[in-house]
Parts: structure tokens; sequence; C-alpha cells
């Protein structure tokens, strides 16, 4: 019989002479040089042997005790067919069972070509002493293996069902299971009467990889015959999908100067097919790499795993940043005759380590610095670093290790550039260090790499001149402060407050000038700052601020630029006694009955200062008598005394009290002060009461009625004036108009709610500018109120009446037009006639008309006025100087 590597198009169910039946059935479909089995080897004999050993008569293959052939060595073409003979022989049988087998390389559908399988059916073996009966097992249907992708014909018949019963009555033949009724329905289906069973596509084993259905068996009646046939089909795998990557792109990344061996990145690649069997099993190698630096082959991967990893040391970041690796994934275990492939690309970055210590461009540096300036850059130090900028590994760090031990300089790193910025912290003095000599030191933010020593290049020197520059002259003490008694006169010297120039290298003169005297008490001589007063130090003045008085002076050179500078001077000024006291307070108010709370506490102030002030001494003076009669003075402290009433009862009024204090100075100065006492009635609470401190102000009856008059006459008198206003509004009121309202044409103020006037101000009643139709509102005036400047009431009928009703045309051809009429009309004013106006009040702010004057004293000609028509014609006569003159 037949036996195909790949799936078989047939193989046979082949009975030998000694009844045993032989089926050989294709396990799997790969090749046979990868010692993978290749087939099955099935025998079953009538005794049931439970044992059975196969031998193999060609020594390339071997039948395993479970049927399976399989190579002994590799098998390199299998071009033509290879045939062997196989013994099987039960362990406990004398009996030997040969068969041939042929193997050849074919593709197709492997199932029993015109094989039958039959209903299972239980048979008599025999009874035993008490009756039982053996029944036999049913049969175990082996799978069968239909291969995916199959390009036909379809429908492809699979296998025969057929019931032992089919000789007997009719059989009816079904299957059901997803695949056939149920989804995905239509895949398999049955003859109903010959029990052939087909498939009708090709098969994917990604979708779905095995289908259980189960035949059945019933005759014409629907009854059924024979117990169901479980049905396993198993879609063979066929390399059909090729790995595919997760990522087109992987990146990862290595430290430079890595050991072989070590970890980069892992790339992964899935398969569809089977991952049990070589379809599914993927290999990965890599295809190239670029760059070749330092040798081509740096990187390896793990065929199984994907697993990339260094071989080889060598990795610089400063000679190659990054690696670009084409990785391929196979399947067939990673045959590239069978297997299909793809590819990915692997991005290797090397991550840069501190292998690089900065260097400084040169080895000696320099700069020059003005003398008294801070944040001033001396120079900028320059230093190489191939590690990655702008990394810890990249950033520079200098420092000052000698030439500097007062601290005059610092480096910052321009974060940038990463230069060194020498720059001035302290200022430096030219009379004191005219250069300086500095070594620097440069190195990482970051450690360097072990193994790796720093460069000699990181040390460099700096050489830094000093300018001079013109100093301000300086006060050695400033500021300066001076003890003198209060009360110095005018002229007198106080001090010399000279300055030094701090040039020593040149020879400048320095002068002096008053900058601030708040009192105006000092001056200052020009030459050598000797201090002189110009008036009275006064300690007690409000410029000197805790016995201290200040002034501010400057000094200045003839340098070029010229330079000052200022010092203040601080006059202590020692107090002297020369403020009497003076009584605190002013004023104060006792009942006018003695009583033990009647009295008064006074204080003094001084405006001296400590000995000079308390305690104080209060007396009484002896004159007037009667202050000493009345009063009586006592000390309760150094700076405190009582005044109380000596007598019972003293009449109501202000009494000024003179009293003499006199301070501790040495000799002490008194002073006699005066002080305003009410006496006025007090209730029980001794408070005195109104009444009593209006008798206490001195206010007599008599005072009081005279005030009461006043306010009576100031009442009477705006009482008048109210009504005089009243009267008089009246008469504004009920005073006659000369014209009607309605006819009264002049000027009024309208409020407009915008500023300009609108569209609305267009619409003028041009009829309040013409004349009535009728002269009737004029004779039905009543007598004597009538407009002057009226036209007399006369028929005037040789002359054109001026139109009635409101012109419809624009307000200046209205205007035009009335003028017209007007100057044709003898009977309109002006004419020779009194004009009468109403009044409109005083006080107005135009001045008098004949104020106005001619700007020309030379003789004016008005012979135009004889064109201003017959209303001018008069004027024109005395003025023109027509024919008259």
């Amino acid at each position: 019989m037949w036996v195909n590597l790949k799936p078989a198009r047939c193989v046979k169910d082949l009975r030998t002479p000694h009844g045993v039946n032989l089926t050989v059935l294709l396990s799997n479909s790969v090749p046979l040089s990868l010692s993978l089995s290749a087939s099955l080897v099935k025998f079953e004999d009538c005794q049931r042997s439970r044992e059975v050993g196969f031998v193999s008569s060609d020594p390339n293959f071997s039948v395993r005790p479970d049927g399976t052939v399989y190579t002994e060595q590799e098998v390199a073409n299998l071009s033509e067919p290879v045939q062997f003979m196989v013994t099987a022989r039960g362990l406990h049988d004398p009996h030997i069972w040969e068969t041939t087998v042929k193997l050849r390389a074919f593709t197709g559908f492997s199932f029993p070509c015109n094989s039958i399988i039959k209903f299972p059916r239980r048979h008599q073996r025999g009874s035993s002493a008490n009756g039982l009966r053996r029944q036999k097992r049913d049969w175990v249907i082996p799978p069968i293996n239909v291969p995916e992708n199959s390009r036909g014909p379809f429908p492809h018949m699979l296998v025969r069902i057929r019931s032992d019963q089919d000789k007997d009555v009719g059989i009816r033949y079904s299957i059901t299971g997803a695949g056939a009724d149920q989804p995905p329905s239509g895949i398999y289906n049955i003859d109903p009467i010959s029990g052939n069973m087909f498939v009708t596509q090709p098969l994917d084993r990604e979708e779905r990889a095995s289908f259980h259905l189960r035949a059945h068996a019933v005759d014409m009646n629907g009854n059924q015959v024979e117990n169901p046939i479980d049905l396993y089909i198993y879609v063979i795998d066929m390399n059909d999908n090729r790995p595919e990557f997760q990522n087109q792109v992987y990146n990862g990344s290595v430290a430079e100067g890595s050991k072989p061996g070590s970890s980069v990145m892992q790339v992964t690649a899935a398969d569809s097919d089977d991952s049990t069997t070589a379809n599914g099993m993927v290999r990965y190698r890599i295809l190239s790499q670029t760059p070749h630096s330092p040798i081509p082959n740096m990187f390896t991967i793990n065929s199984e795993t994907g697993d990339i990893v260094t071989v080889a040391a060598g990795l610089d970041r400063e000679k190659v940043s990054q690696y670009t690796i084409i990785v391929q994934a196979t399947d067939m275990e990673g045959n590239l005759n069978f297997g299909l492939s793809n590819t990915a690309t692997a991005l290797i970055s090397i991550t840069d380590i501190n292998d690089n210590p900065p260097e400084l461009t040169v080895r000696t540096f320099s700069g020059e610095v003005p003398e008294n300036k801070v944040n001033v850059v001396v120079t900028n130090l320059t230093v190489v670093d191939r590690d990655q900028p702008h990394s810890p590994n990249w950033n520079a760090v200098y420092r000052i290790v000698s030439g500097d031990p007062s601290g005059h300089f610092t480096i910052r790193t321009n974060p940038i550039t990463n230069e060194g910025m020498l720059t001035v912290v302290k200022p430096v003095d030219f009379e004191m260090n005219r250069a300086f000599m500095l070594t620097v030191v440069v190195s990482n933010q970051a450690h360097l790499a072990s193994g790796i020593q720093s460069s000699l290049q990181s040390t460099a020197g700096v050489t830094i001149s000093v300018q001079d520059v013109n100093e301000p002259p300086i006060f050695p003490v400033n500021p300066k402060m001076i003890r003198f008694e209060e009360g110095v006169p005018a002229g007198t010297t106080l001090t010399v407050f000279a300055a030094q120039d701090p040039d020593h290298f040149i020879h400048q003169i320095v002068r002096y000038s008053k900058l601030s005297d708040p009192a105006n008490w000092l001056k200052i001589n020009r030459t050598n700052g000797q201090i002189t007063t110009m008036a009275l130090l006064d300690r007690e003045s409000i410029y000197v601020k805790n016995n201290v008085y200040e002034a501010t002076f400057l000094a200045f050179d003839n340098g070029s630029p010229q330079a000052s500078g200022t010092g203040t001077l601080q006059i202590y000024l020692i107090d002297v006694n020369d403020n009497a006291p003076v009584l605190v307070p002013q004023e104060a108010q006792v009942c006018e009955r003695a009583r033990p709370n009647s009295r008064v506490n006074i204080t003094a102030s001084d405006a001296d200062a400590d000995p000079n002030v308390g305690p104080f001494v209060f007396e009484l003076p002896s004159f007037p008598a009667s202050v000493r009669r009345n009063w009586t003075i006592s000390r309760l402290s150094g700076d405190y005394a009582q005044l109380r009433l000596r007598i019972p009862y003293l009449e109501p009024g202000v009494y000024e009290i003179p009293i003499i204090v006199s301070d501790s100075g040495n000799p002490p100065l008194s002073n006699r002060s005066l002080i305003r006492v009410k006496v006025c009635p007090c209730d029980d609470n001794g408070d005195c009461s109104t009444t009593g401190a209006v008798a206490a102000a001195g206010l007599g009856t008599g005072a009081i009625i005279a005030i009461l008059i006043c306010i009576i006459i100031l009442l009477s008198m705006v009482l008048l004036f109210v009504v005089w206003m009243k009267r008089r509004e009246k008469e504004r009121q009920a005073k006659p108009l000369l014209i009607d309202p309605e006819d009264d044409v002049r000027d009024n103020i309208l409020k407009y709610d915008e500023e300009g006037g609108g569209e609305e101000d267009q619409d003028y009643d041009l009829s309040q500018l013409q004349q009535p139709e009728s002269l009737e509102h004029i004779i039905n005036k009543p007598t004597g109120v009538r407009r002057v400047d009226e036209r007399p009431v006369i028929a005037e009928s040789q002359y054109p009446v001026r139109p009635s009703l409101p012109h419809p045309g624009d307000i200046g051809d209205f205007i035009n037009d009335g003028l017209r009429a007007a100057d044709n009309d003898p009977t309109a004013p002006p004419y020779d006639s009194l004009l009468v106006f109403d009044y409109e009040g005083s006080g107005s702010t135009a001045g008098s008309v004949s104020s106005l004057n001619s700007t020309s004293s030379e003789d004016q000609d008005y012979d135009y006025l004889n064109d201003w028509g017959p209303r001018f014609k008069k004027l024109a006569d005395l003025y023109g100087g027509g024919d008259d003159d």
C-alpha cells in the first residue's frame, strides 16, 4: 500500500491473507529529514492481541509499538518512492503478519478512499455457566484528517458510512453537528442513500481546527436503526501563515562600553499556524547591521526567544550613537527552504556614560577687570567634552583651586555653551592687587566611569589684570560723632572732617562742600574740611533726634572723571538748663464750695533733659494777696502738685491763678504761669452743673437777656424777608404780558436729550414766523396791551399781501421770501417809533453799546445802504452821501 509524507490522496484498507486488517494513516505533513513521525501503521488481529511488535526491512525507517513510522537517519531525497516491508508479530502469538509500505512525496487529502465505516454491532460469543452473555465493545472510529486549503475538486468524498442492516431494510443516513446542520453549516454533507460523506469547500485551520459530527441511520419510517456514531474530523495544518512581528520598528538601548552578553532588547513574532508543529515554530536571526563599526556582528539574537544581546565589546557612543538591525523571523523552525519569513527593524541607541573628561581648549586664559566693580565677567573659559550634550556627563563644573584666597572671583557655567564665566563677586583694589594668577579645574557634573582617568587638560591658569580707576575720596570715620554742649555760639570750630583719596599712585586735590544741613547751623572749609557753626546749637530743636544732630558733607577730587564721596557728621548735644518749666494743664474747674474731691492736679513740663527737669517746686506768689487767701497748693510728688480752695465758698466765675514753678537745674530756672480755674456750682456727685457752667463762664442775667433779644430780632428779620420774597413772586406772576403768549416768538430754551440736533430739529413750525391771516387779533386786544412795533391798523391795499400759509420749502428759502416781502413793505419795522421790550431783570453781564467805537478814524462810505431796500432808505439818505450832499 501507499503512505504519503504529505497528506496522502488515498490510503487503502487491505486485508492480509492471515485475516489482519492493516490501516496506514498519515499523522503529519513534515519533512522526514527532521526525523519526525511520518505515518501510523495499525494492526488488529482476530485474537485481539493487545501487544504487537513491528520490524521494518529498511534500516532507515522504524515502526514504534504504537504503529508510528519514523526515520532513523536523515533522508535527503524523496523524489522517488521508498518501499519496505513491515512485519508484525504478537508477543504471545506465533503468527506473523507482513505488509509492504511505500513512502512518496505527495499532496492532497488524508482520508480512507473507498473505506467503509460500519456501525458497531453487538455479537454473542457464548454463555457462561450462569447464563450471562458477553457483549462486544463498540468500535472506536479513528479521526478523519482533512488538510486545510485544499484546491478540490469539491465536493470531495471523505468516507462511506454503512449499516449491516442495509441489506434487509432501506436505510437513510444523516450527519449532525457544527459544520453540517449547525453553524458553520454546509461544510459537510452526506448522501442519505449511499452513506457517502463529502466536504464541500476548502478548510482553514486558523478559523476552526476540528469538527465533531454524529452519523445517524434510520429506516424509511424514521425509526433509528443504529446508535449514532461520533465522527471527529481534524483539519491538518498547512504552513500558510507568515510570522508577524508585533511592531515593525523596535527601539532598544544599551550603554556604551557594555560587556559582551549585555541584554539590549527583545523582538517577538507570532505565527497563526499550529505552534505544536513546525508550521508555527518561529526562529529568529539577524540579517544585517548598520553601521558595521567596530565589527559587522556586534549583536546576536536568541533564535527561539528573540532576545538581542551584545556579542563583542567596543560600543562607543561618540563613534556610533545608533545601530539599525534587520531581524528575520522564519517558521518551520527556521528552515529557509520550506519556512515562511518576515522582517522587522530594531533601532539600538547607544546611551552615554561619562567616559570622556572635559578638556579646556587652552592651558592659559587672560582677562582684565576694573577695580571696585562686581558682577563683571572677566573671561570665558572654553571646554570640549565629547559626551552627550546637556547631560550630567557633559555639564562642566569649574573650580578655582588657587590664586584667590579672599574669594574675589567665582566661575559660573553657561548652560547652553558649557563655557565657564569667570566673574567678579567681590570688588578688587588696584592699590592692593594689580594682578591675579588663578588656577582652575574643570570636571563633569557626573562622576567619570570606572577606569577612566582625568585628563591633564582639565587644568588651566588664568591671568587677571586689574585696571586702575579714579576712586572717590573716603572719610576715614564715617559717620563721625562729636560731643558739644548746646548753646555753642556762632563761629565756633567744632572739628575737621577731612577725607582721604585712595588713589595713592595719582596726586589729586580734594575739595569739600555741604550736602545736607537741616537747621543750617554749620559750614565747612572748602580746602581742609574744618566744620564751623553759623548759628546757636539748640538741643531742643525739631531737627535734633535723640540729642543727635546729623549733617552730610561731600568730598570730591579733581580726577577725570571726577569722583566724590559723602560723609556724615553726628553732633551729640549735651543739655544745659536753658528752658523754664511750664504748667500743665492750663485750664481746670472746681466747685464753688470746698469739698474733698474739689481739687486740681497739676504738673510741669520742661523741654530740657535730666537733670535739668524735675523734681519741680510749685508755690503761690505773695501778690496779689487774694491768691494765697483763697487758694492753697501742695506738692504730691517730684513732678505733681495739687491746687484747692482754702476758703469754704467762692463765688462762681473764672479765676486766673498765678503759680511759680522751678526746675532742678543748676542754677534752677523759674517760670510764673497762669492757670484758668472755673468755679461753678456742683451737683451731688461733685460735677459742675449746666447752669453753673454758664454762670462760671461770667455771663450775668443782663447778658443772657441781651442774647435772647438778639436772637428774636434775627428771627424777625428772616421772617420779614421770606414774606417780602413771596409778595414779590406774586406781583411778578400777576404782571400782564405785552403780547399774547401764543404770538410771542421770543427765543425759548429748548432741551434736547442728545448733543446736537437730529432729524427731529428739522420739523420747523414756520407758521410762527408768518404774519397772521387777519388783523382781528390786534383789533380785539384790550386797550393798553399793544405792541407799538406792530404794523398800523390801516388799509394798505396798494402793497402786496404776504402769504399766510406755511412755506413748504427749505427754511433758507422761507427766510429769503420773507426778507423780500419785508423790503417791499414800508409799514413794516423799522420806522420811527418807540420800541418797548419786556423787562428781563438787571445784572446783565453785557456792557453798554456806547462803549463800541469804530476801529478806524477815517470817513466811511455808506453808499452800500442804498442797496439794502426801502427799509434802509432814510438811513442811506442820512449817511450815504446822496444827492443832498
